[in-house]
């Protein structure tokens, strides 16, 4: 460590974070030397002829700003790793409200619904473990958006996706930019922009189940300033329904301002800064509680008595301070501040007792005959003794923060295209837990009565932490037709946990129970790619997979070695690519979380050797020529994911379970199929999806899947249509499930849970 750049020493008995300053002292003179070498060598770059230079500079050595990964679909597809960049136009065509419609044209990506809306999205990238999307890495204009991405990286919060100009989603090589989670990739979603000219729009619509969205941006330019302003509600009465007529839906409300100010503008070096507030907030009326399999079958979109009370509200800030120094067109250095805060309390159904023995909802809704009599009380169908039903205030603070800059040099060398991009970041984040049970009865007619109010902080009282530093470098080298990416990034975590019992609800310390866990480690990647023709290219790559362990003593880091290779091709008016992917993991992590069913202590448990493989196909095809009056473009989607537990363990995680050699990994599917058909006018344009979604299992196994265990495969049709009154002026219409199919989406948190019904809407959008 004596050389390197920066060491962060985390001293585990003092429990801080500490920065050696002789080496911080090290690491800015070197980064000194270095700055200067760069400035020499781009000095005498631009001494070259500027035509000379031009014939050499091809359009996908583009050097996209620090907030993106891409930017745009020529730049996904010549990566040396696999890549999808979905565009303002794609996200447009169905005015995506639900990030896990938009996801699924993605080949690759898997997810498992939950609410019906996506609002809390389960997103799995090339077989990593789906729940709460826990285990990639989520990005908001290329900063960290999870409430506390390493200390409790479930995504309770998420972004709202009606609010996003484009998504990026990287996977395979050359990924070592994007971290901690480095397995199966990174999602980036970007935000509206500050636009070059003066403005604005207004999208409304309305319709089933009392949907309804009203989504107002404005924004410009005026010499050195832009800005920008947006505010988004979003809302639903719900397509479940509760006995007690109360509406089972949600409603958010969104606000993003966006300023912009060119500092010095007459002089050589550029600089430019930029500030950003979102704000968010949700009241939604869900539940953890589904259904049995023989209520599923009788009315799927019914809801327990019992769950009535059931709601979650959530508080979200996010606030960003970009520094951004063009020395050059060559040389950028580009530094983030950030803060994010959530605060969020899920009150929820958590556990029924029947004659002093108290079970979880999940247990009850696996068993309802073996639990007959808490299932009873759970439907309502009997008056239950006082205390009977427990009603969890899930009551949790987050917040995370860092800065983080990057270095971005790219020069010739004759035919040779090089770039250099050095990256830090040093982030804090933490989870305050601070719960309480409230206790209900109920009556024969579904009506609950509170018969004693919890007390704050007696059911989980502490705070979970992290500080972690983050840095890496990659390099990429063009040279005729060929492109290599090596990277490397190193991750130095210290995770903390502080339980202040449930007898200490001032935090004195009296029942203080503290532990603590460090993990330190270089995750190395390599991608290539080579150009045939302009018609057809093979890439491939090998990198590490890496995820933080939990604060538990010398808990061990989920790793593996990840492969892939594929091509990218154009046949006439076919374009596609194909990738086979392997994942080699040698300790896969679990985690026990109350969404899959489990008792919701984040404690990650090891489960050991596990490979994933699989391919991904996507094609693109237009009937009609370019100077036809209609276009008819084509798309089609197919992923195939195998999984396979290499060791025999047990776990008291329902996702899980007692696993054997050659099981399965659950919630996740084999066959997954997306193919999207959209006739275009100038006028007028309607567009169809449909996809595929095959049958997974929700527990660990092999073989065929035991009906209970199994969620069956479904087929889905959603269609939107538009019509441009005037240049300014048009008007919308979608539809959710086309042909009305039910079907469900998973077994947890509790039970069965539908899909979205048919549901059709209608709107206008005008741009001024």
């Amino acid at each position: 460590m004596k050389n390197s750049l920066c060491v962060v020493s985390l001293h585990s008995k003092k429990k801080l974070f500490i920065i050696n300053l002789n080496k911080m002292r090290l690491h800015f003179s070197l980064l000194t030397i270095l700055f200067t070498g760069i400035l020499t060598a781009q000095t005498k770059e631009e001494k070259k002829e500027v035509g000379l230079l031009d014939t050499i500079q091809k359009l996908d050595e583009i050097i996209i700003s620090t907030n993106q990964i891409f930017g745009n679909k020529y730049v996904a597809k010549h990566r040396t790793g696999s890549a999808y960049y979905l565009s303002p136009k794609e996200l447009q065509k169905f005015s995506f409200t639900d990030i896990n419609k938009a996801l699924r044209t993605v080949p690759g990506v898997s997810l498992y619904e939950e609410d019906g809306f996506g609002l809390r999205p389960n997103i799995s990238l090339r077989g990593t473990s789906p729940e709460r999307s826990s285990k990639i890495t989520l990005m908001e204009d290329g900063v960290l958006i999870a409430p506390a991405p390493y200390s409790a990286s479930s995504a309770y919060y998420f972004p709202t996706i009606a609010r996003m100009e484009a998504v990026e989603v990287l996977k395979g090589s050359s990924q070592v930019q994007y971290g901690p989670f480095t397995t199966g990739g990174a999602i980036n979603m970007i935000s509206s922009q500050i636009p070059t000219d003066f403005t604005g729009s207004v999208r409304a619509s309305y319709g089933s189940f009392n949907s309804n969205q009203l989504h107002a941006k404005v924004g410009g330019n005026h010499k050195n300033i832009g800005y920008f302003i947006e505010y988004l509600n979003y809302g639903s009465d719900g397509f479940k329904t509760l006995e007690s007529g109360k509406n089972t839906g949600f409603n958010k409300n969104d606000v993003v301002a966006k300023l912009r100010v060119q500092l010095f503008p007459n002089q050589a070096v550029k600089q430019t800064l930029d500030f950003k507030f979102q704000y968010a907030d949700e009241m939604g009326n869900e539940t953890y509680l589904g259904l049995t399999e023989a209520d599923f079958e009788t009315n799927p979109f019914s809801r327990y008595a019992a769950s009535n009370n059931d709601k979650m509200t959530t508080d979200h800030t996010q606030y960003m301070l970009t520094h951004h120094l063009g020395f050059s067109k060559n040389l950028t250095l580009t530094t983030t501040f950030y803060r994010n805060n959530f605060a969020r309390n899920w009150y929820k159904l958590n556990d029924i007792t029947f004659e002093d023995d108290k079970q979880k909802i999940s247990k009850i809704l696996e068993d309802p005959s073996g639990y007959s009599n808490h299932f009873n009380i759970v439907n309502g169908t009997v008056n239950s003794a006082a205390d009977a039903i427990g009603v969890k205030a899930n009551n949790r603070t987050y917040y995370a923060q860092g800065i983080q800059t990057k270095l971005d040099y790219h020069w010739y060398t004759g035919n040779a295209f090089h770039d250099l991009e050095i990256g830090f970041r040093y982030h804090y984040d933490e989870e305050d837990r601070f719960q309480w049970v409230d206790k209900y009865s109920i009556s024969n007619t579904g009506v609950l009565t509170e018969t004693t109010a919890g007390i704050p902080g007696t059911d989980a009282n502490r705070i979970s932490s992290a500080k972690a530093f983050a840095s890496y470098i990659t390099y990429k080298l063009k040279y005729q037709n060929w492109t290599f990416t090596p990277g490397v990034r190193y991750e130095e975590i210290l995770l903390e946990r502080r339980d202040f019992g449930k007898n200490d609800i001032t935090r004195s310390g009296s029942d203080l129970n503290e532990r603590e866990n460090n993990v330190a480690i270089f995750i190395p990647g390599m991608g290539a790619n080579y150009k045939f023709n302009n018609d057809f290219s093979l890439f491939g790559g090998i990198h590490k997979g890496f995820s933080p362990p939990g604060n538990k003593e010398d808990e061990k880091a989920e790793e593996s070695i990840n492969y892939e290779l594929g091509t990218r091709f154009n046949l006439g008016k076919l374009k596609g690519e194909f990738v086979g992917f392997y994942n080699d993991y040698s300790n896969l992590l679990g985690s026990d979380i109350a969404a899959t069913g489990g008792t919701g202590s984040l404690d990650q448990f090891n489960a050991g050797a596990v490979k994933v493989n699989g391919i991904e196909l996507l094609l693109n095809y237009n009937i009609t020529s370019k100077n036809a009056r209609f276009s008819f473009p084509i798309s089609f989607g197919y992923t195939f994911t195998n999984t396979e537990f290499l060791n025999s363990f047990g776990s008291a995680d329902s996702l899980w379970g007692t696993v054997m050699v050659g099981d399965e990994l659950p919630y996740i599917p084999k066959h997954q199929l997306n193919a999207a058909l959209s006739l275009e006018h100038a006028k007028f344009e309607v567009n169809l999806n449909a996809r595929y979604n095959g049958a997974f299992r929700t527990m660990a196994g092999s073989g065929n899947i035991p009906t209970n265990e199994k969620v069956a495969s479904n087929f889905i049709i959603d269609m939107s249509s538009k019509y441009r009154v005037s240049p300014q002026f048009q008007l919308t219409a979608n539809v959710t499930n086309l042909l009305d199919n039910t079907y469900a989406v998973s077994r947890v948190p509790a039970g069965l849970r539908p899909g979205h019904p048919f549901g059709i809407y209608g709107g206008f959008q005008y741009q001024f």
